[in-house]
């Protein structure tokens, strides 16, 4: 047996989708041109929004589901200044030395 909220949520998408209709059968074609032109630049600009947030995303999930990341470790960092020379008084205000 379905909830009575449910079933109402069912009613407002209807009536949405029946006033959505009503709206474009209403438009001439060059409106609804217009509007198609308008809907493809908004969705592509959508697009790259979520391709350009994609890295952000990955780091996201890494980060829920890999302790590890939280963990930096000291010893590499040693590695890396023995291999680049920094001078003494930048390695000193990063704490390094």
């Amino acid at each position: 047996m379905q909830s009575q909220s449910s079933l109402s949520q069912e009613g407002i998408q209807q009536r949405m989708k029946e006033f959505a209709s009503r709206k474009w059968s209403g438009l001439s074609d060059s409106q609804q041109n217009l509007v198609k032109k308008a809907w493809g630049v908004i969705t592509y600009k959508w697009r790259w929004q979520i391709a350009m947030n994609v890295p952000y995303l990955a780091i996201f999930i890494l980060d829920r589901t890999i302790p590890a990341v939280h963990k930096f470790d000291m010893n590499l960092l040693e590695t890396v200044t023995s291999y680049i020379p920094i001078p003494a008084f930048i390695s000193a205000w990063l704490g390094l030395s």
